[in-house]
C-alpha cells in the first residue's frame, strides 16, 4: 500500500469517527424526535452517496456507448455495486428512524416506493451481467439497462416535491422556510464529505480490482484459444507388420 492511500484512508477514517461524534454529542437536539434524529446525519449522507454512484454509472455508461472502451464498462460496474450498498444502508436507516417517529417501520409512498424501485432496478442490472458471458455483448446491455435505471434517480429526488408523502418537505433547497440550524448544518456537511470520502475509496478499490479481473478474463480466454490452434500433440502412427 503507497504512502498516499494510507494517508487517505487514515483521513477518510478521521472524517467518520469525528462525524459520529460530532452527531451524537456536538449537534443539538432536535425539539420533537429528540435522540433518534441524529440518524439523519448518516441516513442522508448514504443518499447523497448513492445519488453519486448511480450518477457516475450513467455517466459510465454513456461513456461505453459512445467510445466503446473497456474502463467506462469496469466503472459502471463498480459504481453500481457501490450505490446498491449505500442504498442499502439508506433503506435500512431509514426505518429506523420512522419506527419511533411515525409509528410504522414502512409505507409504500412515492418517495419510498421509488427507492424501492431504483434499489430493484440496480440488483436487476448487476444479475443481468452474471447471466451474460459475451464481455462486449454484456457491456452493451448493461449499459443500456443502466441508462434506462437512472431515469428513476430524479424520480427519487423528487418525489417529495411532486406529491404528498409521509416523508416531510426538504428542509434543504426546500424553498422559503427550510433550513436546518447552523450547528446541525456543519455537523452534516462533515458527515456528507466523510461518507462521500469513504465511498471514493471504495470504489476506487472496487474499480482497479474490475481492472484486474477483466485483464485476467483476456488472458483465460488468450489460453483457451491458443490451445484450440495449437497441433494435437502426443499422436502416434502405426505401422503394419509384415508377417
Amino acid at each position: 500500500m503507497s504512502a498516499r492511500r494510507i494517508v487517505g484512508t487514515l483521513i477518510a477514517a478521521a472524517l467518520i469517527v469525528f462525524g459520529g461524534y460530532a452527531a451524537l454529542f456536538i449537534a443539538p437536539d432536535e425539539a420533537t424526535m429528540h435522540a433518534i434524529q441524529r440518524i439523519f446525519y448518516f441516513h442522508l449522507p448514504a443518499w447523497i452517496s448513492m445519488f453519486t454512484a448511480f450518477t457516475v454509472v450513467f455517466v459510465a455508461n454513456i461513456g461505453w456507448l459512445t467510445a466503446r472502451k473497456q474502463k467506462w464498462d469496469s466503472l459502471g460496474v463498480s459504481a453500481a455495486e457501490v450505490g446498491v450498498i449505500c442504498c442499502t444502508i439508506g433503506l435500512i436507516t431509514g426505518p429506523l428512524w420512522a419506527r419511533p417517529v411515525w409509528g410504522i417501520w414502512w409505507t409504500w409512498d412515492a418517495r419510498l416506493t421509488t427507492t424501492f424501485i431504483l434499489w430493484l432496478l440496480y440488483i436487476s442490472y448487476l444479475l443481468l451481467r452474471g447471466l451474460l458471458e459475451d464481455p462486449e455483448r454484456r457491456a452493451t446491455l448493461s449499459a443500456i439497462f443502466g441508462i434506462f435505471a437512472f431515469l428513476d434517480v430524479p424520480l427519487v429526488y423528487l418525489s417529495n416535491r411532486l406529491w404528498r408523502t409521509q416523508h416531510p418537505q426538504p428542509v434543504i433547497l426546500g424553498g422559503k422556510g427550510s433550513g436546518l440550524d447552523p450547528t446541525m448544518a456543519k455537523v452534516l456537511l462533515v458527515c456528507v464529505i466523510a461518507v462521500l470520502a469513504i465511498m471514493v475509496f471504495v470504489l476506487i478499490d472496487r474499480y482497479r480490482l474490475e481492472l484486474l479481473r477483466r485483464e485476467v478474463e483476456e488472458l483465460q480466454i488468450e489460453v483457451e484459444l491458443r490451445s484450440l490452434d495449437a497441433p494435437a500433440s502426443g499422436t502416434s502412427t502405426t505401422r503394419k507388420v509384415q508377417p
